[in-house]
């Protein structure tokens, strides 16, 4: 009998499309002269001192293992920076973990609460990844549609609206990628109303916390009733551009992570040593480089949205995160084609909304994570592909 791979895969994995954000950048990546704003990921080099400080920790032979929650002193600066800008108080030994990227912390909640038939509530457009892990653990993923009417925030009364007796979690992915909405302290007071009503546990992504524009960032955690009840994911892919260091961590109850922790032991035993030690310099003394990016990034974003508005691509202006979710929909393509014929006519490669939710429809997104350089360029070629179109 001849081996066909086919009939040994697991149905579930085998249905679930690739990332609609890789498709693009693949693309991109083997055509000449291509201007991408499709890749969430800082043009800037991690910051000098803590580069030095991942060369140091090799130089001083630090290439073992670490325990599985990561190093004890960087748990300790996780602690402190939680408590320093956001006012959460973490205990260093039982409530935090140091995870592979944010996406592992992700990953690991859900696989430590989602049992079969358990309903994840997901916002979307968001990011791609939590539906295809709730689908990975047995759960259902449940949208729930946001709006650039309502800022792509998430309003109690949809929330009230998703929410059966099946309900166990909703993802709170704000700062928002792709949008860039965000959630007020006013936004949450009303979500969390509905939360304690109905004892729902709270998956809170906020990677991009530190990168907001015109007012601080609030996590749910913050408020009353929701401590207990919120694992906050989060790292230093963004904030410090340490995307390549694949390192971040969770925040959440002893009881929560505990079980987070069994499952990170036999899935990945620890995350990279050299990164740790990069990252507890990033905690220590990286707060300057934090400012120092969050107003680069808020100069580009001031330009993009300023240029797809000109150009007849009206365009929320995004207070969060670093992109910008223009409507293509007076073109009267889709979104899909939008990129394609972008890409092979322009040279320019951009995300279809799509790739963040069936609600993205009529939508591209743009990071402003790139050079005012690329970025004019590329708002040059879209204006001209926009009026050829037309």
């Amino acid at each position: 009998m001849s081996f066909n791979p086919q009939n040994f895969l697991n149905t579930t994995v085998k249905n679930i499309p690739p990332s609609g954000i890789r498709r693009f950048f693949d693309i991109a990546a083997e055509m000449d002269d291509v201007i991408s704003l499709g890749v969430g990921e800082p043009d800037f080099v991690t910051p000098w001192h803590i580069r030095d400080e991942g060369v140091y920790s090799l130089e001083k032979g630090h290439t073992h293992y670490t325990p599985n929650k990561g190093l004890l002193e960087l748990r300790r600066e996780i602690s402190n920076y939680m408590k320093r800008r956001f006012n959460l108080t973490y205990d260093a030994m039982t409530q935090t973990i140091v995870t592979v990227g944010g996406s592992e912390g992700i990953d690991l909640f859900l696989r430590t609460v989602i049992e079969p038939g358990d309903e994840v509530l997901i916002p979307e457009p968001s990011f791609v990844c939590y539906r295809p892990i709730t689908e990975l653990c047995g759960g259902t993923p449940v949208p729930i549609l946001t709006t650039a009417e309502h800022n792509f925030k998430l309003t109690a009364e949809d929330l009230e609206k998703a929410i059966t007796p099946k309900t166990k979690v909703l993802v709170l992915p704000y700062p928002n990628n792709p949008t860039g909405g965000i959630m007020t302290q006013e936004d949450l007071n009303k979500i969390a109303e509905v939360i304690r009503k109905h004892n729902i546990m709270i998956l809170s992504d906020e990677i991009y916390a530190e990168l907001t524009y015109g007012r601080k960032h609030i996590s749910i955690a913050q408020l009353d009733g929701m401590y207990e009840r919120t694992v906050v994911i989060s790292g230093f892919s963004k904030t410090y551009a340490m995307t390549g260091w694949r390192l971040g961590f969770a925040c959440g109850h002893p009881d929560i992570i505990s079980q987070m922790t069994k499952v990170h032991q036999y899935a990945i035993m620890s995350a990279p040593t050299v990164a740790q030690y990069a990252a507890i310099e990033a905690l220590r003394r990286g707060d300057d480089d934090i400012e120092v990016m969050r107003n680069e990034y808020d100069d580009r974003r001031k330009i993009i949205v300023s240029g797809f508005n000109a150009m007849g691509l009206d365009c929320f202006e995004p207070e969060g995160a670093f992109y910008a979710f223009p409507s293509i929909k007076s073109t009267g393509l889709s979104s899909n084609d939008f990129c394609e014929k972008l890409l092979y006519d322009m040279k320019v490669a951009v995300i279809p909304g799509t790739a963040f939710g069936a609600c993205g429809e009529g939508h591209v997104r743009c990071s402003y994570a790139y050079s005012l350089e690329s970025i004019n360029a590329a708002l040059e070629r879209i204006e001209a592909f926009v009026k050829k179109v037309k």
